[in-house]
């Protein structure tokens, strides 16, 4: 069906301030600033200024602190004195530059939620809490003097963002941050004015809220950043949410940032791919009762989820994430009837907030390289016509001809299936993997308008005289299954052969290994609801070591609420026509099975990338799995570096 999707180019005021049309960009860390002098560098700059150049009508900054206190060593702009002003004026001039509006997001800090890697001292909170990171460490609550300090310093970070030129100023009271900790019963048992009663744990909020509009002004937007529903036992329900609600929308607040979930459910903090599309425009429909001023959504959302929540009149702003990061310039396409140009989030948090979580590194992400490096990845022409060949169409073969083909460059692509996509597609089954067959299908377009020439059902030799005319060979062949030498291996199944032809019949089904691979497939076929009893077995001591983190809790909630039997420390030792035998520091045990999987892992497959290479040493690069299996990102990575290294 046709979407049509004028509803997004409405504009609408925030106290005043008009934003071109009802598309915004959430807050999200960058970690693009400097850790010791604290200014946006020019990676940021250029980050910031990409978006707003790709026709998003209001951005939102990262979580900016107010203090070096409440950051606790995270990378931000310092707004507790006037040494970020001359950076932060440069990020707001760039983005205004294109027609964008602008918000600020501070926060009074993360609280009990801080990162042990980058807090040495205890945490502070609103009570003796619990630090989320490390529960033996008691939090440090703030004492009465602390909070009428930090109102003075509220005072300092507001006046500072409007020097810099920001349009309006978001609170961040979101995610169980500090102050969610004192709107929230489970994390504030104060006796004081802070604490007790539901006017006292909403004293912090409101105190805030004044401090920042005795320096602004009437007629500045403050919006305000909250979490309607913890989920978790104990946290605040959506119920509980509209009482803050009913209070701040007469006290101040313009317009509201609204979604669920707190670091108790961080895959909704940053939302996973098994949690679904527009996964948190559930909150809204209670909220509208509530709210008289413009309500901000967040949460998975597609261009369409987007219209649709506009048109139920449950929001008047839809805000896109890793959207943002995947295609700046997805808006524009958007507007000029392109929609099939949009390049698609695959909501796969590797490279944008794995990056933060696992390396401590700025943000980029993994269908789009150039994110974060906007200065430095420029695509452009190559100097002299040049002959491309790739060989294999998976994602790392697909970026290397699209953007050998953007800069210029006659490419022909050669795959020996007879369609594109690799494994990558070929593993898309599941409907929780909605976006990955969008983003092959994104290629697709893609090579057809460069004009690649796609040959399929043709498998290329080191002989094949297309290579000897080619100035530049990519070869991206992709990876091959693990075979462990285990008695009755033949027996198992191979876990890409069960999603090229389905799971065979049999109730208890067995699969050997507890990667990725592993538990998408449990998950996968759980929710087909056939009535199958699944096992994972995995000789090391969890599943999903190769998980990144947060993905990690939604894998690890899906498997136990579907029953999943989990047997860590196993190694398989035997497979027979009646099921597994393991190894256990306990001895062998036997698991009866009727469908035994192997998702043992992949490896390199070199036989025809250094035939290619030794015979064509001076113009082949090889990408991808096929020389060290990896995730979608990597091999996507090394097919843009391959292309853009033509000189």
């Amino acid at each position: 069906m046709a979407y049509d999707y004028s509803i997004l180019w409405q504009p609408i005021d925030i106290n005043g301030v008009r934003l071109r049309n009802r598309i915004s960009m959430s807050g999200m860390g960058t970690f693009t600033p400097t850790l010791a002098e604290q200014y946006e560098t020019e990676s940021g700059l250029r980050y910031y200024e990409e978006r707003a150049k790709g026709g998003i009508g209001l951005l939102h900054t990262g979580a900016y602190f107010i203090d070096s206190l409440t950051a606790q060593g995270g990378r931000t702009l310092d707004f507790s004195s006037d040494k970020s002003i001359p950076s932060g004026t440069v990020l707001t001039e760039r983005v205004h530059r294109w027609g964008a509006k602008m918000f600020a997001q501070l926060s009074c800090g993360t609280g009990r939620n801080g990162m042990p890697q980058i807090g040495e001292r205890v945490p502070i909170s609103s009570s003796e809490n619990p630090s989320f990171y490390n529960p033996s460490m008691i939090c440090r609550p703030l004492t009465t003097e602390e909070i009428e300090q930090m109102m003075e310093t509220w005072k300092v970070a507001a006046h500072n963002a409007m020097c810099m030129g920001f349009d309006g100023i978001q609170i961040h009271a979101h995610a169980g941050y500090l102050m969610d900790q004192f709107m929230s019963e489970v994390w504030n048992h104060r006796t004081d004015k802070y604490g007790g009663s539901f006017e006292n744990r909403c004293r912090f909020t409101m105190e805030t809220v004044d401090a920042i509009r005795s320096v602004v002004g009437p007629k500045v937007p403050i919006t305000y950043r909250i979490s309607l529903d913890h989920g978790f036992p104990g946290g605040r329900t959506i119920e509980e949410s509209m009482k803050i609600l009913d209070v701040l929308d007469k006290c101040g607040i313009d317009a509201f940032d609204i979604d669920s979930g707190c670091y108790e459910t961080m895959d909704y903090i940053f939302p996973t791919r098994y949690v679904g599309e527009a996964c948190m425009a559930y909150v809204c429909e209670e909220a509208r009762k509530h709210l008289t001023h413009p309500i901000i959504n967040t949460g998975t959302h597609s261009m369409e989820s987007a219209v649709d929540l506009l048109k139920s009149g449950n929001a008047d702003i839809v805000q896109f994430g890793r959207q943002c990061i995947a295609d700046p310039q997805f808006a524009n396409k958007l507007r000029e009837g392109r929609r099939e140009d949009v390049r698609p989030c695959i909501v796969c948090n590797e490279e944008c907030i794995g990056r933060i979580f696992g390396r401590l590194s700025q943000l980029s992400c993994t269908v789009n390289p150039s994110t974060g490096f906007e200065t430095y990845m420029e695509v452009k022409p190559v100097s002299k016509p040049t002959n491309v060949v790739v060989i294999g169409g998976g994602p790392g073969g697909l970026e290397a001809a699209r953007c050998a083909a953007e800069r210029g460059c006659s490419v022909t692509l050669y795959e020996k299936e007879d369609h594109l996509g690799g494994t990558f597609l070929t593993i898309s089954t599941g409907n929780f993997k909605w976006r990955m067959p969008q983003l092959i299908e994104w290629y697709k377009v893609q090579l057809k308008k460069l004009g690649v020439n796609v040959v399929l059902n043709t498998a290329i030799t080191a002989d094949d005289p297309a290579l000897a005319g080619a100035d530049r060979i990519f070869v991206a062949t992709g990876s091959k299954p693990i075979l462990p030498h285990i008695p009755g291996i033949e027996k198992a199944i191979d876990v890409e052969d069960i999603h090229k032809k389905g799971m065979p019949a049999g109730e208890r089904v067995v699969i050997c290994g507890g990667g990725l691979s592993a538990c998408d497939t449990a998950i996968e076929y759980c929710q087909k609801n056939e009535g199958r009893k699944f096992t994972i077995v995995e000789m090391q001591g969890a599943i999903g070591n190769d998980v990144m983190v947060v993905n990690k809790i939604s894998i690890d909630r899906l498997l136990a609420e579907y029953g999943v039997d989990i047997r860590v420390n196993s190694k398989v030792v035997g497979i027979t026509d009646e099921g597994v035998e393991v190894e256990t520091a306990d001895g062998k045990q036997f698991i009866p099975a009727d469908v035994v999987v192997g998702a043992f892992g992949r490896r390199q497959n070199l036989e025809l990338p250094d035939a290619i290479q030794y015979k064509y040493p001076m113009k082949t690069t090889i990408i991808g799995d096929c020389m060290k299996p990896a995730k979608a990102g990597p091999a996507i990575r090394e097919g843009f570096y391959a292309a853009m290294s033509i000189l």
